[in-house]
């Protein structure tokens, strides 16, 4: 995989970052892409500090110049971009009568929009090479559903129908698509906003899982490096849920 390189939204901190950590380790020139500039710089000097290559990318996924620039900035320090790992995103929990058409849009133009935008970008360079990998992480509440975050997992929901799609259209042209919904993850703002709304001793939420643990970002970030690999091309199209064995429908 040495060369190959990686674009990551939302990647200055919890799963963005460990998905950075991880693809850098497996050889893959990465581009720490977030609108938190200074926070990315942090992971990617952190990365660099570990032999890695890794540049740090200001980034904001629902503008398209912005999201051109970058991806500039990425092709001129390292080449062409052949895997993308779509993970920005915004929690939102209100109830669902309380759901301004403002949250409803900010929320489709951060989580779903913010997915389409950066692939559109890419896929040129995935195109030339005949070769590409895209991993959209998603949400198991859009799977199952969550009282207060029916703009949120409406969002989330299209993230994972607009892989399947893709995977279908990009499959002849040597691209694979899929999906990561992640489930009980601590350790990011997700985690963190749900701890404020939905407040669960850690220990109650371990014995609803049958590992018998949360997860980390580490674990997101395993998910996604496998995905991304040579080896993996015949998987295109899923939604591989890491979840520590959540039931969702």
């Amino acid at each position: 995989m040495s060369e190959k390189v990686a674009l990551v939204t939302g990647a200055a901190a919890g799963i963005g970052a460990a998905i950075c950590r991880q693809l850098a380790r497996d050889g893959i020139a990465v581009g720490v892409s977030d609108i938190n500039l200074e926070d990315a710089k942090k992971v990617a000097d952190s990365i660099v500090a570990e032999g890695g290559k890794a540049i740090a990318l200001e980034c904001n996924v629902a503008d398209r110049e912005n999201v051109k620039a970058a991806v500039n900035e990425l092709r001129s320090a390292f080449g062409a971009i052949t895997i993308l790992v779509n993970n920005a995103g915004i929690p939102g929990i209100t109830p669902f009568e309380e759901i301004t058409d403002e949250m409803w849009d900010r929320q489709m133009e951060v989580n779903l929009k913010g997915v389409f935008i950066p692939t559109q970008v890419v896929l040129p360079d995935m195109k030339a090479a005949k070769w590409g990998r895209i991993v959209n992480i998603s949400s198991s509440g859009a799977q199952s559903g969550c009282p207060h975050m029916a703009h949120y997992t409406a969002a989330k929901g299209g993230v994972i129908s607009f892989t399947r799609t893709l995977a279908l259209e990009l499959g002849p042209l040597g691209i694979t698509v899929n999906n990561v919904p992640p489930a009980s993850v601590m350790n990011t703002v997700m985690s963190e906003a749900n701890k404020k709304k939905f407040p669960i001793h850690p220990d109650d939420l371990k014995k609803m899982l049958p590992v018998r643990r949360t997860g980390e970002p580490e674990d997101i970030a395993n998910a996604v490096s496998w995905l991304v690999k040579e080896e993996t091309g015949y998987v295109t199209g899923q939604t591989i849920g890491v979840n520590g064995g959540r039931v969702v429908s």
